[in-house]
């Protein structure tokens, strides 16, 4: 019986010490069918976007700047703008209706790519 009791008061405080950490049990965790939408990443280089995705309405797409130089990332309907990012930046933006969104940077306009959210 004491056996009992002490590895019942053991459980007891290695569970409480996980949910006081943030770690949830297994129980509790999302299956991989259930999974939210971690996002999608986009990366900027070499002047150029990529790639070009398709998602879901409601994922939030994050762009990285890994070029040496400065780059906006602007919606052609302004319906989102970065401020300048320079190397390393990150900017994100949530998709919440479907449709094709095009967006270029503003500081080289030749760049251009989409987004298509269904």
């Amino acid at each position: 019986m004491k056996r009992k009791k002490w590895s019942i008061a053991l459980s007891t405080t290695i569970l409480s010490a996980l949910v006081i950490m943030g770690i949830s049990s297994p129980r509790s965790a999302v299956s991989a069918e259930n999974k939210p939408s971690l996002g999608a990443e986009i990366k900027i280089d070499n002047f150029n976007f990529g790639p070009d995705l398709t998602i879901a309405a409601g994922t939030t797409v994050t762009w990285t700047n890994q070029d040496d130089v400065p780059h906006v990332v602007a919606s052609d309907t302004n319906m989102f703008k970065s401020k300048a990012l320079d190397t390393d930046d990150r900017f994100s933006y949530t998709f919440t209706k479907p449709g094709t969104y095009v967006y270029y940077c503003t500081v080289h306009p030749k760049m251009t790519a989409k987004v298509v959210v269904q």
